[in-house]
């Protein structure tokens, strides 16, 4: 998150509790934060343009709707088989499936500088909590994130079905922003948890692109992306590392693509502006 492209689970509604939920429970975090003396995790101008940034957002979900909707459906009628979902194994199934497209998405929108426009938009919050949550850049369903999720509606999966189940997965991600980062024993081994996450998003050395799970931190775990919680040094928050909060939404949203088009226009052919879109940020 939400460490994700915006526009996939939102469609029929999988995330329209979303934005309630997070600002109801921001507010309760920020009072718990300030009775146990710990207000300085909210940023309240930060938090101000993380809730302006959701609002933009969703009426971008709302208008690119078919950018997401269209290409499943399509998918759907080249479906390998047909999968009922009518038990408990087949929503296993799905759980894992949604959880390795994500993983391989989220992985790329750190990898790959077209889906890090958007996608450093949620990593610039400098206070990890629960507003940080809906920190998501506007232009997510242009960059063709649904892609990731195609083979889940090819193989046969109802593409109801895997938006509801992404939408699953992105709502527990909500709680991986908590200010609070508890340890949680033995569930670390396999679930995703906000001490993995307050990882991910820090600006350390040793976690930049580490942690990229939803639900779940297994894929890390096997292909070798996952970090401990640093254990001598402080956690740094914000796509630059600097600290400095992030206030203007605009700036937010528009500093990463205004840096991608300055360098197509100084590059000198093809093959170079495919690798400033395609190539590592």
């Amino acid at each position: 998150m939400i460490g994700f492209e915006p526009g996939l689970a939102d469609l029929g509604g999988a995330r329209s509790a979303l934005p309630l939920a997070a600002a109801g429970l921001a507010l309760l975090e920020y009072a718990v934060c300030r009775i146990v003396g710990h207000g300085d995790a909210y940023d309240l101008g930060e938090t101000a343009a993380s809730f302006a940034i959701q609002v933009v957002q969703r009426l971008m979900q709302v208008a690119t709707a078919g950018l997401v909707l269209l290409p499943l459906g399509w998918a759907y009628q080249f479906r390998l088989s047909e999968i009922a979902m009518d038990g408990a194994l087949p929503w296993l199934a799905l759980l894992l499936g949604v959880e390795a497209a994500y993983y391989l998405h989220h992985r790329a929108m750190h990898r790959v500088r077209l889906f890090w426009a958007v996608h450093s938009v949620h990593h610039s919050a400098t206070r990890l909590n629960l507003s940080a949550a809906i920190r998501i850049g506007w232009f997510g369903p242009v960059t063709g994130g649904v892609l990731f999720y195609l083979p889940l509606v090819l193989i046969g999966f109802p593409p109801i079905a895997v938006l509801a189940m992404l939408g699953l997965n992105l709502f527990y991600q909500l709680f991986l922003h908590t200010a609070w980062t508890p340890s949680l024993g033995p569930l670390e081994w396999v679930l995703n948890t906000p001490r993995h996450h307050h990882v991910h998003h820090a600006a350390n050395p040793s976690c930049v692109d580490r942690n990229f799970g939803g639900m779940l931190i297994l894929f890390d775990r096997l292909l070798g992306t996952f970090a401990p919680t640093p254990r001598d040094e402080p956690l740094r928050f914000g796509s630059d590392g600097t600290g400095r909060p992030a206030r203007n939404p605009l700036a937010i949203n528009l500093r990463e693509w205004a840096g991608i088009l300055g360098d197509l226009r100084r590059a000198p052919g093809m093959r170079r502006r495919l690798a400033i879109l395609f190539g590592p940020p």
